[in-house]
């Protein structure tokens, strides 16, 4: 087996978690070649892989082994990655988070050229899985391990197909099926025979190699495998089909994976929990993961914060940190409200999708809407426009129980969900687990690449001079950066290059959190991967004091930092708002067949809408405001289940090329849609030769030429049966 089962499946002959965590412990340990480079952690840029990569790397300190964490933003950048770490000699294990799951990783094409020393890890939340990882063998396919979540065990059908076009030889031609039944009866010409084999044995792997002699033609003749039929051969090309075509999924997230094996280990604490907490948190704000799936792994987070944390204070104080130490994590019930408790009231319902769908914000009426709900509940524009955290404590108490009163009449009914917030002492107010996400996400995606505006505090209504605001900048980014560069330089001798001189020249962060990596090549870091190393660093253990083993960079609080991200966040979505209600108001929304599609080619936000994570966002926000206005439809024959499908391109104007994103929601609200775009995209990039480019890990996102975006939507709305 190459795939590792869920810890209560996992037998003597079926080895789980701990199994293959103790397989690296010990690889590491006996390597002669022990540095930075012979562990290595790929991390694709989402808030799910950053979260599993602290994780991890929290584990690996407490054992002592030297690792190296390297940003990847898709399949492009993992090739060159790949053609470096061939050359690493002490390598000998590769941890692969939320990416590769889908790729044939044993293939030479991939991993199967490396050392057979050395070992490939698979974590990654998002499915199909590739079933060659999963089901391969031989030395290749061995090294290949894939931290499945039970899914795999469930997949015998998907298998058994899989190994008979692998394994089994192909029927020749249609003639095979049938004659099939005449084959024993009829009298065989030796020739025929010994040739008719041997074309098979090369069209798939002979299931044993040497010289057959004719004295052993008989044996020969019954050791053969069973040549499979033309029926048989259709029947399981059309189940591979079905499990690679019918669309993207997502499973559980490589965060509470990787809690998982802290579990077995016995290491569990609130860090590690925190950071599992933000990773499902992630795939639900996201809609990635449904309201059920959600619920199930929700109720075993929340036995785990009963099991360790003192019991919450009721009444007043279970909102606030106790004392100055206080770190513990709480269960809560969040509001579908964005960013409230750092936001005003009116700008927080404003800014949710929730809320935008059904109350139609992006007209004047739907905004009477709003104001009329606010008043019905007794609370006064002034006190709506101002800081939550300034709101009189009468009405911030009487929020929750006024809204389940008065907001069903205006079709919310769903507005709060299960979930939980972390205390950080004195240092900072309580921060919930939706704002947390949505504080890392706006670092990943905009922090650098992108020149925005964040409100000033205080500058609201002509304050502060005023009124108006600056421009985003990471606080202590400069400093920190000058700082480490001039370490860096003291720590190279003269004339050398370091203990590490073989490693691969990316950047990346080591074992203390520090960058590493090409110094000449540091002033040409692309944006993603400065907005990563700036989110590793704000994700470190909060602690009481200042550990020796961290690095100067990280000894300032992490929070500080992230609160200061959620004035990002903002920003973020008041542009999310700004767009989406002028493609609203415009009638930008064009139907295409059984598709709707906007394309951006002008306005103020184009530099921050040809983001993949900003368009995402913009995508999801139009799918839940338009929800309850648009029918649904059926994008294919393999989808019975009618669906709303988004194709939202914006214009690039620096590379003349668009940003393509597809989004397939379910016309229920909290229910999930498989994706279907990603091989949608593929299928028309190959009828109409446009020139494409995969830039993330996610397939239904495409970057493509200007000038084949017309005919590209045209073939991708046609379908492939047009």
């Amino acid at each position: 087996m190459v795939f590792l089962p869920l810890p209560e499946q996992a037998s003597a002959s079926r080895p789980s978690y701990a199994e293959a965590y103790a397989n690296i412990l010990k690889a590491h340990r006996q390597s002669p070649l022990t540095s930075a480079a012979s562990v290595i952690i790929l991390v694709a840029p989402d808030v799910d892989a950053l979260c599993a990569a602290r994780m991890l790397a929290d584990l690996f300190k407490q054992d002592d082994v030297m690792y190296r964490i390297i940003p990847v933003s898709g399949v492009s950048e993992l090739e060159k990655v790949r053609d470096e770490l061939v050359m690493v000699s002490e390598l000998h294990t590769l941890i692969l988070l939320n990416m590769g799951g889908i790729l044939d990783l044993p293939s030479e094409e991939w991993f199967g050229g490396f050392s057979t020393q050395m070992s490939v890890h698979v974590i990654d939340s998002a499915r199909p899985q590739n079933l060659s990882s999963l089901f391969g063998g031989g030395e290749a396919g061995d090294r290949i391990v894939v931290w499945d979540d039970g899914s795999a065990d469930k997949l015998d059908e998907e298998r058994k197909a899989w190994e008979a076009l692998t394994y089994e030889p192909l029927p020749d031609s249609d003639d095979d099926s049938s004659d099939s039944e005449d084959e024993e009866e009829r009298p065989r010409d030796d020739d025929d025979d010994e040739q008719e084999y041997e074309q098979n044995a090369g069209k798939r792997r002979s299931l044993g190699e040497g010289d057959r002699t004719p004295g052993k033609r008989q044996r020969v003749d019954k050791e053969r495998p069973r040549r499979m039929t033309r029926d048989e051969h259709e029947i399981y090309s059309a189940r591979l089909e079905k499990h690679y075509m019918g669309g993207t999924w997502h499973g559980q997230s490589a965060a509470g994976t990787i809690y998982v094996l802290a579990t077995i280990l016995e290491r569990v604490d609130n860090e590690l929990l925190w950071l599992a907490i933000l990773g499902l948190t992630f795939q639900y704000t996201t809609s990635r993961i449904s309201r059920d799936t959600y619920d199930t792994y929700h109720s075993a987070y929340r036995d785990e914060v009963f099991r360790l944390n003192p019991q919450p204070p009721a009444g007043e104080n279970a909102m606030i940190s106790l004392n100055p130490d206080d770190l513990s994590v709480r269960a809560t019930e969040e509001l579908r409200f964005m960013l409230f408790r750092h936001w005003t009231l009116y700008d927080a319902m404003l800014h949710s999708s929730y809320v935008a769908g059904k109350l139609g914000i992006w007209k004047e009426r739907g905004r009477k809407k709003l104001t009329g709900l606010l008043a019905k509940m007794g609370f006064s524009i002034l006190q709506t426009q101002q800081p939550y955290s300034h709101m009189d404590m009468d009405l911030k108490k009487t929020l929750v129980q006024k809204l389940n009163d008065i907001a069903p009449e205006y079709g919310l009914i769903e507005l709060t969900y299960p979930s939980f917030m972390r205390c950080f002492g004195y240092r900072s107010q309580p921060l919930s687990a939706a704002d947390a996400v949505e504080g890392v996400s706006a670092l990943l995606d905009v922090a650098e690449g992108i020149k925005l505006e964040v409100e000033v505090e205080g500058a609201r209504n002509g304050g502060e001079w005023f009124g108006g605001g600056k421009v985003w900048e990471a606080a202590n980014t400069s400093r920190d950066s000058s700082r480490r560069k001039r370490e860096e330089r003291e720590n190279i001798p003269p004339g050398g290059q370091g203990h590490n001189a073989g490693a691969p020249k990316i950047k990346a962060i080591g074992e203390g959190g520090e960058e590493v990596g090409d110094e000449d090549g540091s002033k040409d870091v692309q944006w993603w991967v400065k907005n990563f190393l700036d989110c590793v660093r704000f994700s470190q253990r909060v602690s009481q004091d200042t550990s020796s083993h961290v690095s100067f960079s990280l000894r300032f609080p992490s929070i500080v930092k992230l609160r200061d991200a959620l004035t990002l966040s903002m920003t973020v979505h008041r542009k999310i708002i700004d767009q989406g209600t002028s493609i609203i108001d415009k009638q930008d929304i064009r139907t295409m067949r059984n598709h709707r599609v906007v394309v951006i080619t002008q306005g103020p936000h184009l530099a921050l809408f040809s983001h993949p994570g900003a368009l995402s966002r913009l995508a999801l926000w139009l799918v839940e405001a338009l929800r309850d206005r648009l029918p649904g439809t059926n994008v294919s024959a393999r989808s019975k289940r009618k669906s709303l499908p988004f194709v939202v391109a914006c214009l690039n104007e620096s590379t003349q090329s668009y940003l393509v994103v597809g989004v397939m929601a379910a016309l229920d609200f909290g229910d999930v849609r498989k994706n279907e775009f990603g091989l949608a995209f593929l299928d028309a990039k190959e009828r109409c030769n446009a020139r494409t480019r995969h830039g993330s890990f996610d397939t239904s996102v495409l970057e493509i030429n200007q000038e084949d975006l017309k005919v590209f939507l045209e073939t991708l709305c046609e379908g492939p049966d047009a």
